[in-house]
């Protein structure tokens, strides 16, 4: 028997308009700051007010860009400024199930 599995993350995102604020808040992330505090501070996706939390997503479920950079990144890794049609994402992953 042949089993296929899809791969599916758990992410949460910060998505601002401009790039410059996408590194900042990078910076403010590496340097100890809480991601889901700044995804309710800054995000302009509706996801903001729940810290950012996407749930979990399969691929062809986001936009090419925000799908490739998600399923690159390791559990607990914070990857971006991702550039897409909304604007400019900072990607908090959180969980891979295979």
């Amino acid at each position: 028997m042949h089993y296929c599995t899809m791969v599916r993350v758990k992410a949460s995102h910060i998505l601002v308009k401009t790039e410059s604020e996408a590194k900042q808040l990078m910076k403010q992330i590496s340097d100890g700051d809480d991601f889901a505090k700044l995804a309710k501070l800054h995000s302009q996706c509706p996801s903001g007010k729940s810290g950012g939390d996407l749930g979990y997503f399969g691929k062809g479920q986001m936009v090419k860009p925000f799908e490739d950079a998600a399923f690159k990144a390791k559990a607990g890794e914070v990857v971006g400024p991702v550039k897409t049609q909304f604007g400019w994402h900072l990607i908090k992953v959180t969980d891979v199930k295979n």
